[in-house]
C-alpha cells in the first residue's frame, strides 16, 4: 500500500467526521475550485489575516472549514495543525502527515481527486453513524 494511502487509512480518516469526509467527497466529485493543492488556506494563513472569512483549503482544512463550520482562516489553519499533529501521534512518526499532504499537494489534479475520492467514499462507507471519535470531535470544533 502505498505511504499516503496508509497515512490516509490509519491517522487522517479516523479522525474526520462524517460531516468533513461528506463535504470533502462533494468538492471532489465536483472539482470544487474552493478545495486547492499546495496551500491550506486562501487567504493564507498569515496573523494579519487570522479572522478573516476562508474562502479556499486543502483537503484537511476543507473537512474543518465546509464539513465542520469553521469560518475564519484561523481557525481552519488551527484545525489543519491539530490534524498534522494527532496523525503523527496516532501514527509514531515525526511528521508522518507529511506522506499524505506531499501526495495531496504534488498529484496531478485529475488524479487526486479520483484517488482520493475512492479513499473517501470507502471510509464512509465504513462509518456507522457515528463519525470520528468524540474526544477529537469535541476539541476540533
Amino acid at each position: 500500500m502505498e505511504s499516503w494511502r496508509k497515512v490516509w487509512r490509519d491517522g487522517v480518516e479516523p479522525l474526520l467526521t462524517t460531516e468533513g469526509l461528506s463535504a470533502l467527497a462533494q468538492a471532489l466529485r465536483n472539482d470544487d475550485d474552493r478545495l486547492v493543492q499546495g496551500a491550506t488556506t486562501s487567504p493564507p494563513p498569515l496573523m494579519c489575516v487570522q479572522d478573516w472569512p476562508c474562502e479556499a483549503a486543502c483537503a484537511l482544512g476543507y473537512c474543518g472549514w465546509i464539513g465542520d463550520g469553521l469560518q475564519t482562516v484561523g481557525e481552519v489553519e488551527e484545525f489543519f495543525a491539530r490534524m498534522c499533529c494527532e496523525i503523527d501521534h496516532r501514527l509514531g512518526e515525526p511528521a508522518a502527515c507529511r506522506w499524505f499532504l506531499n501526495w495531496y499537494d504534488e498529484t496531478p489534479r485529475p488524479e487526486m481527486r479520483r484517488e482520493l475520492l475512492a479513499e473517501v467514499l470507502r471510509a464512509l462507507r465504513g462509518r456507522p453513524d457515528g463519525g470520528c471519535p468524540s474526544a477529537f470531535r469535541t476539541a476540533a470544533a
